[in-house]
């Protein structure tokens, strides 16, 4: 058991080393097993974290993710989250103001993350295998099941174009006007 874990430490800690050295602006934590974000990394990346802009947590053991995390990764462009057991965001996702893309696929979300709602450049939401419930906010027409996803309570949507394309909240509350894919099939 100790044997494992040391390696899984070495694997993490060779991972981060390379973005380091290498200048990448990925961090690629993928398949390491993590239940959470180790804290030691934050310390390691304190110099690049702005030049971090694609972070891969995918295939761990995560429940959550910090706001520690959140705001120290404030340029991410790309998190990929999938594979692991997460239920909720913190609110300081809404930060986020230059991710494109997030993958939440096969986590434990039952409601639809509405801190992504106000993220201005966000075009890609993937929810696939979650367990969201709710109504579809327009009729779904020639697009597939798993372009016309369940949205929180109150959120409108118009077909001009691309699914998802014209989604927002009521009153301004927040927008998802870039959005050109939103993925929630199961």
């Amino acid at each position: 058991m100790l044997k494992k874990m040391g390696e899984a430490v070495a694997r993490v800690a060779r991972k981060v080393n390379e973005t380091v050295e290498s200048g990448s602006d990925t961090l690629d934590l993928a398949e390491c097993k993590l239940v959470s974000f180790p804290i030691g990394i934050y310390k390691v990346l304190r110099n690049v974290t702005d030049q971090i802009h694609v972070i891969t947590l995918a295939n761990n053991e995560l429940k959550s993710l910090t706001s520690k995390f959140v705001t120290t990764f404030c340029q991410l462009r790309e998190l990929r989250l999938e594979g692991n057991f997460l239920h909720r965001l913190p609110n300081e996702v809404s930060t986020l103001q230059h991710l494109k893309a997030i993958n939440l696929s096969r986590n434990q979300f039952r409601d639809f993350p509405e801190q992504l709602t106000t993220l201005p450049a966000l075009e890609t939401i993937n929810l696939e295998e979650n367990d969201i419930v709710g109504e579809r906010p327009w009729p779904c027409g020639p697009c597939s099941s798993s372009l016309c996803p369940p949205f929180p309570e109150g959120f409108t949507g118009h077909r001009r174009g691309a699914p998802g394309s014209d989604l927002h909240r009521p009153e301004g509350k927040g927008e998802l006007s870039g959005l050109r894919h939103l993925g929630t099939g199961h």
